[in-house]
């Protein structure tokens, strides 16, 4: 029986399932943007009964996501064939009735001593939460602003990175310009029920759904409010009730976190009291310890940037202190570890920097400590104390742990506009995609004109792009050895050998 389970799961036609379900989304989109509401909620009805986005939903959350092997209350790990295929029956009778259990609460320590509150959804739950949010996104994708980036598809923290350049550059006398700092205070936990049930472009059977997804993790000092962090669809229902903010003034928002762009005349002030009235309406409040009004000049953190304008009125950006600080500690700690040599702490090391340095590469990475020149060298001195490595292997090694990353200032190319995945522009949203990528897999993905080598299909802007080995050698990087392919169909190439059972 799970030999049988096991082939039918892998025999789906995973490319057509997508295809089906994005035929559906763009349509939803297209309805709410010509304002045909009646007809979006009956598409939204039928994204819910479709077995594409049903099996798309249960393999999300069981083979793609990173949380796929987190408990939630019922200690259920993982997910077999057999029980996916199970799963993929009960959303098929369910959905539109969905029952959502208690959470799973995780305490994680915050930097300033304090705690925050994880809570964890079943699998099954997960895949219910997936399977609306295939729902409800495009149609809201269809209504956000164009200044929102945080947990949407197609948006990247680096679209907030350029666009304060295009504010704060010599062109539009950024040295003369302020920024308040906004900070939110409790976001997730303090946004009212009702506001999130009132804007929500759904059919009474998902606004149903919702609801009781919402009562399911709530503060039993706060009833009405909060949406569970740990949810599949929890950030979009905080960008669907925070939606519109960004309208009050010139800003820039990304999920919870804000800054706003204040020219010399602008009164912070009267701007200050239109985003407390906003907020007071969704039963949130600014936290007015984290909030400040800086000057350009002075300098301030976002997202991971330390962004500056200079006295000759140049912008520059480059990783904030408090991002360098949590890479050393990452690196330190796998570099000081007993319990690998030095061929496994290169090879743990590489994705680690390789990741930093892109999430940077529109930084100005040029000085020592973010060249890792020093904790390079660290390495190096580490590696040869181990037996057996001479000081030729520990400089390969470190070329390995330290993979160069090329980088240029404000080079990144914003999304236009209001621009969706869901307007159905493949091309545009691919070759963007494409661009966030570099060296062998931004070559990979040229020269197969940014198409999955494997199924054909484009890549979407919310697919991770692997680098498939065709030999098995992870060693041969030479050009004609490497396919760019999605990450469940690398998963489908690997099935066929032994160790491949499920990536």
């Amino acid at each position: 029986m799970s030999n049988r389970s096991s082939d039918l799961w892998k025999s789906q036609s995973w490319k057509k399932h997508q295809q089906n379900l994005f035929r559906l989304q763009k349509r939803v989109y297209k309805a709410v943007r010509s304002g045909d509401l009646k007809k979006a909620r009956s598409l939204q009805k039928l994204i819910l009964k479709s077995r594409s986005a049903q099996l798309l939903a249960v393999r999300q959350v069981s083979q793609l996501n990173k949380g796929k092997k987190t408990a939630g209350v019922d200690g259920q790990l993982s997910l077999n064939y057999r029980q996916r295929a199970e799963l993929v029956e009960t959303l098929n009778d369910h959905a539109s009735d969905w029952k959502h259990n208690r959470l799973r609460e995780i305490p994680i320590p915050k930097k300033n001593g304090k705690v925050r509150m994880l809570k964890i959804p079943t699998l099954a739950d997960r895949a219910w939460q997936c399977l609306i949010k295939y729902a409800l996104e495009p149609a809201h994708e269809a209504t956000f602003s164009a200044n929102s980036y945080g947990f949407r598809t197609g948006r990247c923290a680096q679209d907030v990175q350029k666009r304060l350049q295009l504010h704060l550059k010599s062109d539009c006398n950024g040295i003369t310009k302020r920024v308040i700092e906004l900070d939110i205070k409790k976001c997730f936990d303090r946004i009212s029920h009702s506001s999130i049930m009132k804007r929500l472009i759904a059919p009474a059977s998902i606004k149903l759904g919702i609801f009781r997804c919402l009562k399911a993790g709530i503060n039993p000092g706060f009833p009405e409010q909060g949406t569970p962090q740990g949810g599949v669809v929890s950030p979009l229902l905080a960008n669907i009730a925070l939606n519109g903010i960004e309208e009050i003034h010139t800003s820039l928002r990304y999920a919870d976190d804000m800054v706003i762009i204040l020219k010399p005349k602008d009164n912070a002030e009267k701007i200050m009291n239109k985003i407390k009235n906003f907020l007071a309406e969704r039963g949130m409040e600014i936290n007015e310890e984290k909030t400040k009004l800086t000057k350009t000049t002075d300098g301030f953190d976002f997202l991971g940037w330390k962004f500056r304008v200079q006295q000759n009125g140049k912008f520059r950006s480059i990783p904030s202190a408090e991002n360098f600080a949590k890479l050393r500690d990452k690196v330190k700690a796998i570099i000081n570890s007993s319990n690998y040599g030095a061929e496994l702490k290169a090879k743990k090391l590489a994705p680690i920097v390789r990741g930093w340095r892109n999430y940077h590469s529109s930084c100005d990475m040029s000085n020592s400590r973010d060249t890792l020149w020093f904790i390079s060298k660290t390495a190096h001195r580490k590696f040869r104390k181990e037996k057996k490595v001479s000081r030729y292997r520990a400089t390969k090694l470190c070329n390995k742990a330290f993979p160069k990353v090329g980088y240029k200032q404000n080079q990144h190319v914003n999304v236009k506009g209001t621009k969706s995945p869901y307007d159905g522009d493949l091309v545009y949203w691919s070759n963007r995609n494409s661009q966030l990528y570099s060296g062998a897999t931004s070559d990979a993905l040229k020269k197969q004109n940014h198409s999955c080598g494997h199924c054909g299909l484009r890549f979407k802007e919310d697919q991770t792009v692997h680098l498939h080995h065709i030999d098995g050698n992870h060693d041969n990087w030479k050009k004609k050895n490497l396919l760019a392919v999605h990450q469940s169909c690398h998963q489908q190439i690997h099935w066929s050998t032994p160790k491949g059972e499920d990536i």
